[in-house]
């Protein structure tokens, strides 16, 4: 059974900062996950990216420096510290595994941030 939990997001001023967590199934986990976003009025992106192994991660340059993808293998779980938060980072967050968005057929219910100014 495909399952995939977000938790983690809130309220936060500029410059703050938040932790997201993503729980998954085994079935999703195997490979590479990401976390995406989408903003109202705005396409979900990709955001950040993991490999299995941990190494090799990838960021969109809106929040490279800012954001640290990482991963709990033995958990299943995908993590998204994510720090100088911006008003524009205001989403919702949502993971999965890494594939075109288009070829992606469930997503979990993801996680509201909202970065005030």
């Amino acid at each position: 059974q495909v399952q995939l939990v977000e938790s983690g997001g809130g309220l936060v001023q500029a410059g703050g900062s938040l932790r997201l967590s993503c729980a998954a199934s085994r079935s999703i986990f195997i490979g590479s996950m990401g976390w995406y976003r989408q903003a109202p009025g705005k396409q979900r992106e990709l955001v950040a990216s993991i490999p299995r192994l941990g190494t090799g991660t990838s960021y969109a340059g809106s929040v490279q420096g800012r954001f640290t993808i990482s991963r709990d293998n033995a958990k299943n779980t995908v993590y998204l510290p994510m720090n100088s938060l911006k008003p524009e980072d205001t989403a919702a967050y949502y993971c999965n595994s890494v594939r075109p968005i288009s070829d992606i057929d469930y997503w979990g219910q993801g996680t509201q941030v909202t970065v005030s100014s």
